[in-house]
């Protein structure tokens, strides 16, 4: 399985799972504050594997522009949520920080075994 798949599927699972047990107490919250964390998992992961097939020595670089983007992403994301979407903030920032906690955690585990993987050139 992909990397994306597990990504995707992971959270999608948890979701269902949560809007299982809480019901309406947690969505459509829980489900808002999934989707902007896996768009940007998502979203870094093909950057970052396609830089590694391409050339290698570029995956830092892809993961501070990524960086870079993704706090203006988190910060638009957060302020559209909780200003122009009639949101519960305590659901929502739970889920949230969640979901954000749970998929880079994953991203590092699949960045690590991407690099560990990799053929290592010989050292000088």
């Amino acid at each position: 399985m992909t990397p994306l798949a597990w990504m995707v599927g992971a959270s999608a699972l948890s979701w269902l799972a949560v809007s299982v047990i809480a019901g309406s107490q947690v969505n459509p919250e829980a489900l808002f504050g999934m989707l902007g964390p896996l768009a940007a998992a998502v979203g870094t992961w093909v950057a970052v594997a396609r830089a590694h097939r391409v050339m290698p020595e570029r995956v830092t670089g892809v993961l501070m522009t990524g960086f870079a983007v993704k706090v203006l992403f988190f910060g638009s994301y957060v302020a559209v949520m909780l200003r122009m979407v009639p949101l519960r903030p305590i659901p929502f920032v739970v889920s949230f920080t969640s979901y954000f906690i749970a998929l880079y955690a994953m991203e590092a585990l699949f960045l690590k075994r991407l690099t560990m993987d990799a053929p290592r050139s010989p050292s000088r």
